[in-house]
């Protein structure tokens, strides 16, 4: 990381890890809570060489970004929920197509057009496919500004490690939020990366096809297997925060800004004796199962808190399933949490059997 730090908003530390990260194609269509990554891109995209296109519609963005993937280019989306609903048909090709790229979802408020507050509604979504098909995206986290700009930064690296699209899932807390973000020397790009497969005009070589399209008996078979084994094989890339979980008997499971939230209500509470830990899902997918299971062996309990009506949950009930179960406070989009909304949940979920 640089010695220098910069004073600025969850979305804007976004654009700069793109930027910084070799993100040279920038396609988007404006949308509360996100709009300040489409404002910060328009001028630095194009001040460094880079194409920046305000599409007329997601729908289209999404479709930009798929070309641009084909042509071996590191290029992102950006939306809020409305706006990513609109994408699913387009990433679920991306993922078929097995094409690199990055979008980046500022979760609003829901369902419907909802309001432009916080909401983590947008979970199922994200992580179970979202479009048509058996595919998965990666999908990250983060909690703070430096985590915005981090993982933006590292997933352009995952996009082509993976040959699949990776999906930053925020809300309007993280995104609107202002700190101080350390950023990093900004990534060399070899333009040689992906010369196997992208799409650079034939000349002399032999020819390179990039679908989803598999009509021949079987081939759609091979192709999910192949895409199957891929999404196993991501496992290698699970994240997490574990906050005081080694004594803690109660465990709170949340991700992003509300896991921030509640680790500083377990903070407090482990400050008046009580024995709770945090743990913080990183990567949405890959899950960390094996992590939580690994906690439940131990004979922990668990409390998963969300900002919708109960979604992440599934996921941690089945990383836990045969040896413990996880209660669940679901605190209501619309309205903005504190730390002291998570006190009583807690509380009751201590005294719980």
């Amino acid at each position: 990381m640089s010695a220098k730090r910069i004073f600025i908003k969850g979305n804007e530390a976004i654009a700069q890890g793109a930027l910084d990260a070799g993100c040279r194609c920038y396609f988007g269509y404006p949308i509360t809570p996100q709009n300040d990554i489409p404002e910060k891109l328009s001028s630095a995209m194009p001040a460094i060489g880079g194409e920046f296109v305000q599409a007329e519609s997601e729908v289209a963005s999404a479709n930009m970004l798929l070309g641009a993937a084909a042509c071996g280019v590191r290029a992102m989306t950006t939306s809020s929920s409305p706006g990513v609903s609109l994408m699913q048909e387009a990433i679920s090709y991306m993922a078929g197509s097995e094409l690199p790229g990055v979008i980046v979802n500022m979760n609003r408020g829901g369902p419907g057009l909802g309001d432009i507050g916080s909401s983590q509604g947008d979970y199922f979504q994200s992580v179970k496919g979202g479009g048509h098909g058996d595919y998965r995206t990666l999908v990250l986290a983060p909690a703070s500004c430096q985590e915005c700009y981090d993982l933006t930064f590292e997933a352009f690296d995952l996009a082509f490690k993976y040959r699949n699209p990776v999906l930053i899932l925020g809300d309007a807390i993280v995104g609107q939020m202002k700190e101080p973000v350390a950023p990093r020397a900004p990534l060399p790009i070899d333009p040689e990366a992906g010369a196997d497969w992208k799409l650079t005009g034939r000349g002399e070589r032999a020819p390179r096809i990039l679908k989803s399209l598999f009509l021949d008996d079987g081939a759609l078979a091979g192709q999910n297997l192949h895409l199957q084994q891929k999404y196993q094989s991501m496992q290698a890339e699970v994240r997490y925060e574990a906050f005081e979980t080694a004594d803690a008997e109660l465990i709170v499971v949340a991700f992003g800004s509300i896991g921030r939230i509640a680790k500083s209500t377990v903070r407090t509470l482990r400050a008046q004796g009580l024995s709770v830990g945090l743990f913080r899902p990183i990567t949405l997918f890959p899950f960390p199962e094996a992590e939580l299971r690994a906690l439940a062996a131990q004979g922990k309990r668990f409390l998963t808190i969300e900002h919708n009506l109960g979604q992440m949950v599934d996921d941690v009930r089945l990383a836990v399933r045969g040896i413990a179960d996880s209660d669940f406070f679901g605190f209501l989009p619309g309205n903005m949490p504190t730390p002291e909304d998570f006190d009583a949940p807690i509380r009751a979920a201590v005294k719980g059997a």
